[in-house]
């Protein structure tokens, strides 16, 4: 953990523990060496805490500006929703979660305090909010690596990156305006590669090896792939491709 965060939820964890118990004041009295308290302090977070302190690693984290428009958040989200975190090994539930699109890190509040953090993202193994499962991927031929939400999860994978680019707006007055704009992409990953497949083109291209019989699900099932309906028609399709492939 970077050592001024640390220090800091160090410090705010001594408020708690100095006026909770008296034995901390004590011991602060007691000594000249500011290192004995400090270690009693962490020795004393860690033992309070104990396996969630791991979680506890990361960088301090600030929110935007009220001047940009718009929600840089998954699903919009303007408070914290609880979630469940696969982070550097170990399984953490009922943990609150805000997801940062621009940035693409995960937010997590810190322990009886109101700062906040962000993970390590190449910490994180998985985490799951708002009913949604999200996989870290590292590297990738045709994707960067960040979090991506797993969609459909098989013997092949559907995933979506949900994405935030920051824009600007020249106003007539001479100012100017910032808005988060957001962007949606889809990958389908089969044999070690992943395909990106935003048109139904693409993803029967994708799944090119029983194209013939997704196509008379499409047709079966009245599929449709405009702007609303294009996620749900692909989920059931990839499902529909590893039934034919069982």
């Amino acid at each position: 953990m970077p050592k001024k965060l640390f220090a800091s939820l160090l410090w705010f964890f001594a408020g708690i523990l100095i006026t909770s118990n008296a034995t901390a004041q004590s011991e602060a009295d007691s000594t000249a060496n500011g290192h004995k308290l400090y270690a009693h302090i962490e020795d004393s977070f860690y033992n309070a805490m104990g396996p969630q302190s791991r979680l506890y690693n990361g960088e301090r984290y600030e929110f935007y500006s009220p001047a940009i428009k718009g929600n840089p958040y998954f699903m919009l989200a303007t408070d914290w929703n609880q979630g469940t975190i696969v982070y550097d090994g170990f399984t953490y539930k009922n943990v609150s979660i805000r997801y940062d699109l621009y940035k693409d890190l995960l937010i997590i509040p810190l322990y009886k305090s109101f700062l906040k953090m962000s993970l390590i993202s190449e910490k994180v193994a998985s985490f799951d909010v708002l009913d949604h499962h999200f996989i870290y991927i590292k590297t990738g031929v045709s994707v960067s690596a960040g979090f991506y939400d797993e969609l459909y999860g098989g013997k092949i994978q559907f995933l979506c990156k949900h994405d935030i680019s920051m824009q600007t707006e020249h106003n007539f007055n001479g100012s100017i305006d910032s808005y988060f704009l957001p962007a949606t992409d889809y990958y389908i990953y089969k044999d070690g590669e992943y395909t990106a497949v935003n048109s139904k083109g693409t993803f029967l291209n994708a799944l090119k090896d029983k194209k013939k019989s997704l196509q008379q699900y499409i047709r079966a099932n009245k599929l449709k792939f405009n702007k609303t309906d294009k996620e749900r028609a692909m989920v059931a399709l990839t499902a529909y491709y590893d039934h034919l492939t069982n």
